[in-house]
């Protein structure tokens, strides 16, 4: 098998700017400071929750890649439901 490489503190790649972008686009004119932080905390445990549900998929499906369509699913099982994806 191939080196993984370790993941960590991966969760700092997404950066102030970014969250920023996010929130304009959601109709924000003026962020907190501490609202970074939290952000990430919270996105960390939303894509934990939608990557566990995608990975269950796949595994039953007794696959080894996650498609568009696992991902999909998930989301409308947590509520989000996406369109343009298939199914």
């Amino acid at each position: 098998k191939r080196h993984r490489k370790i993941l960590r503190d991966n969760i700092q790649g997404i950066t102030k700017p970014a969250i920023r972008r996010l929130a304009r686009r959601g109709g924000v004119k003026r962020i907190s400071g501490l609202i970074y932080e939290e952000t990430r905390g919270v996105l960390k445990i939303f894509l934990e929750n939608i990557i566990r549900d995608s990975v269950t998929y796949t595994e039953h499906a007794k696959r080894k890649t996650v498609t568009s369509l696992d991902v999909v699913y998930a989301l409308k099982r947590a509520g989000k439901t996406l369109y343009g994806f298939g199914a």
